[in-house]
């Protein structure tokens, strides 16, 4: 096949995926925002949000992991001009969503405890828990949001959720500056501040998505009149089957980025910041990899409700190729502003701090070199994870996700993570082990699928 056979799809998947990309990472944003002002307080703050973070992206892997559930379902629905099915996937993951977050902001409540077990600086700790109450509870509004969003993007209107994300970073902006530095006659509450804004901008962000869906012709009977509570066992079944190992997918990734931040942890306060603005950094491209993952969502769950196999292979592997490219690109950033990006984050100008300063943006710096060489195996292994979750294929890519992190890259992070060893670049070196298993492994699956899906078609 010829290679503009691929790249004519470009226009299309930038299309569903720029809004996407823009609304993921403004969700970056606020913990962009967060980490840069509270990084003037200095580094035990930097490292206490760093480690209530680690708790909150535990817990929002799993509810943002099991809502893509729903964008297949109702690209898969949209596509078949069925409203019934889209409607009822609707309703029965945003009940489901609303359930699982009042779970995980009790779970959290419940594993503050830990932070006292884990071997944890204890100045962080005792500012870290203040701010885990407030941002934990951030997660309640933030999972219904994902609910929403997601039945947005599987009805490829995917700019709505942008715009709310929009909305919610300036609140959060807003919010941050009073309040951390008490400007404008505000208390000064430093990284508890920072928490309120998260907490509040959130729930705008869940108000506003609604409002603007229930403006729109082609999305205003799915969120009206919703008999939230009148509830089929078969598709609540259905869609559990489907978030519950797409959570577990995001679990394991994301809990071995925090287990990243615990080593860290482990190494110091410095380390813990530095491994935080790396972390952070990071996140920022990963969210254009995760927009493109979502448009493969969309469109994958599109041919399979049209059962165009052969289309769905080659649309898939244009996305792969776009990742890619972007991928590339920001290595190459990363490689050119390794020594540059880390002191966005800390105040240069402060001597009390200075010697600490200085060991934080080095650290970040080597970080971020090791960061740059896992750009293109992130990226192929979140949009390839997209593409089988289109396909509804959830339960090997969950085993694969878990080889490839657990026992591939934790085992390389936690023995070369050991300050006698490599320290804070060890701890990266096994998840780029881990993050390259997973773009091999799960590449293999989705190739081996979509050949297996046309043979059939062919000999029907």
């Amino acid at each position: 096949m010829n290679f503009s056979e691929y790249t004519r799809e470009f226009k299309y998947n930038l299309k569903l995926a720029t809004p996407v990309m823009l609304g993921m990472l403004g969700h970056t944003f606020v913990s962009l925002v967060d980490n840069i002002m509270v990084g003037q307080l200095g580094s035990a703050e930097l490292a206490a949000v760093s480690l209530g973070n680690s708790f909150i992206f535990i817990a929002m892997s799993i509810g943002i992991g099991f809502s893509t559930a729903i964008t297949p379902l109702v690209a898969e629905a949209d596509s078949e001009k069925d409203f019934e099915k889209g409607k009822s996937s609707f309703k029965h993951g945003l009940f489901l969503c609303t359930v699982l977050s009042l779970l995980l902001f009790a779970g959290l409540l419940l594993a503050k405890p830990l932070m006292y077990a884990m071997d944890q600086p204890e100045e962080v700790v005792i500012l870290a828990i203040p701010y885990l109450d407030l941002v934990g509870l951030s997660l309640v509004p933030l999972i219904i949001f994902q609910g929403f969003k997601q039945f947005s993007d599987g009805l490829s209107l995917t700019k709505y959720p942008m715009y709310a994300t929009i909305l919610a970073n300036i609140i959060n902006v807003i919010l941050n500056y009073v309040l951390i530095f008490g400007k404008f006659g505000f208390p000064q509450m430093g990284i508890v501040g920072a928490a309120i804004g998260t907490l509040v901008s959130r729930f705008a962000m869940l108000a506003f998505l609604w409002w603007l869906l229930k403006g729109r012709d082609k999305s205003k009977a799915y969120v009206t009149n919703i008999k939230f509570f009148v509830l089929n066992s078969t598709m609540l079944k259905k869609i559990i089957n489907l978030g519950f190992p797409s959570a577990m997918q995001m679990f394991f990734e994301v809990a071995i980025f925090t287990s990243a931040i615990w080593l860290s942890g482990t190494l110091g306060k410095n380390p813990q910041a530095a491994n935080q603005i790396a972390l952070n950094l990071s996140s920022m491209t990963f969210m254009v990899a995760t927009g493109l993952s979502v448009a493969a969502m969309i469109r994958v769950g599109n041919q399979k409700g049209l059962q165009n196999f052969t289309e769905l292979r080659r649309i898939a592997k244009s996305i792969f190729l776009l990742g890619i490219i972007f991928a590339v690109i920001f290595a190459i950033v990363f490689l050119a502003l390794h020594s540059v990006l880390p002191k966005i984050y800390v105040n240069l100008d402060d001597p009390i701090n200075a010697i600490d300063t200085a060991e934080v943006v080095t650290i970040a710096s080597t970080l971020l070199i090791a960061a740059a060489v896992f750009q293109i195996s992130d990226s192929l292994q979140v949009v390839t994870l997209g593409a089988l979750r289109g396909i509804q294929d959830v339960k090997i890519p969950t085993v694969i996700t878990f080889i490839s992190y657990w026992l591939i890259g934790f085992p390389v992070s936690y023995f070369y993570g050991k300050e006698e060893a490599l320290g804070s670049l060890g701890i990266w070196l096994g998840l780029l082990a881990g993050l390259t298993s997973a773009a091999i492994l799960l590449y293999i699956r989705f190739n081996y699928l979509t050949k297996k899906l046309i043979l059939q078609k062919e000999t029907l």
